[in-house]
């Protein structure tokens, strides 16, 4: 039997299933800091998404070689029901976390799926475990107390920056060529004017309402949707070549001759990813935005620019961390900066115990779709 087109099928689901999940892990701090209401904050992430996952096949290259080599022994011979097996797996278990309201990692799901279908075909000897632990598991095991540090060391000076910008904003005038700064009384001061002739650079500027200037305001709230939205786009960059890569496993690779077939793959992975972020991002971005800890301003930006740092880093260099792992313990280490009573400790725990049940779970999964495949191949 060929498995291609359930391959395929499998693959974009996955790819549903991380973005019903994922979306939350960037937008969760402009729902909980009162920025944005749920439905704007869920389009803008699933629109971000798109975008990284689409631009991840130029960036994000060593991401597809680091989940389709060196993870399976290479004297072991390919099967047809790998592939398929592992995302199986992985989208079983990430699409019922999805509609439970839990932020699991889509990056675990592969890893304990790839361990559970690979012993089912080969054993333990056909698994590289220094490979799994050296790319996967160490990156993984040290993300949440990387993100945690770093939100905890930036926030100072992120909310230093914040009190002094507040009420502040830059109004660009297109048709002045010209850069001006408004306080919180309206008091204007000119930044850059140049005189150069031409046409001005944007053509149906906004409303400067304070000073009454026509320009478009950038100010606080500006600032935190860019943040959201670069840690929506490097979510995007990081899972989407996660997903594709699986289509290398067992007999999958002749799926995967071309560049024409890669890039229709990335696309396709997009196209899900967007799908699942606006169709069921809701009950993941719940928890996250009301049920950790609440937060202002400067305090969801510091999340967001953790987790986007990160998790751009981590893509570009192949290292597939979680991006529910560093998004939530950012959140987590603002909560704790306001004392200990501060965060929902029960929310925690249990989001905790979903991180840790992962694993087994997807492994068990992806080892019952592999004795079921294999036995229809």
């Amino acid at each position: 039997m060929d498995l291609s087109i359930l391959a395929f099928v499998l693959v974009l689901s996955l790819a549903f299933a991380n973005g019903a999940n994922d979306v939350s892990k960037a937008i969760a701090t402009l729902v909980g800091s009162g920025v944005a209401d749920y439905r704007t904050a869920i389009l803008w992430g699933t629109c971000w998404t798109v975008v990284g996952a689409g631009l991840s096949g130029l960036a994000a290259t060593a991401m597809v070689k680091t989940f389709s080599q060196g993870l399976l022994a290479s004297d072991a011979a390919t099967l047809p029901a790998l592939g398929p097996s592992v995302l199986a797996g992985a989208v079983t278990w990430v699409l019922v976390a999805s509609w439970t309201g839990l932020p699991v990692s889509t990056t675990h799901a592969l890893t304990g799926a790839i361990v559970g279908a690979g012993f089912m075909a080969f054993g333990s000897e056909g698994l590289v475990w220094t490979g799994i632990s050296r790319k996967i598991i160490l990156p993984l095991l040290l993300s949440p107390v990387l993100a945690l540090t770093i939100a905890v060391l930036i926030h100072n000076l992120v909310s230093t920056l914040a009190v002094r910008w507040e009420g502040t904003c830059l109004c660009v005038m297109p048709a002045a060529r010209a850069l001006v700064m408004i306080d919180g009384q309206g008091a204007t001061r000119t930044l850059f004017q140049t005189m150069t002739l031409g046409r001005p650079v944007m053509a149906v500027p906004a409303q400067c309402d304070r000073a009454g200037l026509n320009g478009l305001a950038i100010g606080l709230d500006s600032i935190h949707w860019y943040s959201s939205g670069l840690a929506s786009l490097a979510r995007g960059m990081n899972d989407a070549p996660k997903i594709a890569a699986i289509l290398l496993l067992g007999s999958a690779t002749a799926l995967w001759p071309n560049s024409g077939l890669q890039i229709s793959a990335l696309l396709g992975v997009a196209a899900a990813m967007g799908v699942g972020s606006y169709a069921g991002g809701l009950r993941v971005t719940q928890v996250l935005a009301e049920k950790v800890t609440r937060m202002d301003h400067s305090e969801g930006l510091s999340a967001n620019l953790t987790t986007s740092s990160l998790v751009l880093v981590s893509a570009v260099m192949g290292l597939p961390v979680s991006t529910t792992h560093v998004s939530s313990s950012a959140i987590i280490g603002i909560g704790l900066l306001k004392g200990v009573s501060a965060v929902r400790w029960t929310t925690v725990r249990d989001m905790v115990l979903a991180w840790v049940v992962t694993l087994p779970a997807a492994a068990f999964l992806s080892a019952l779709a592999y004795v079921l495949l294999a036995r229809i191949v």
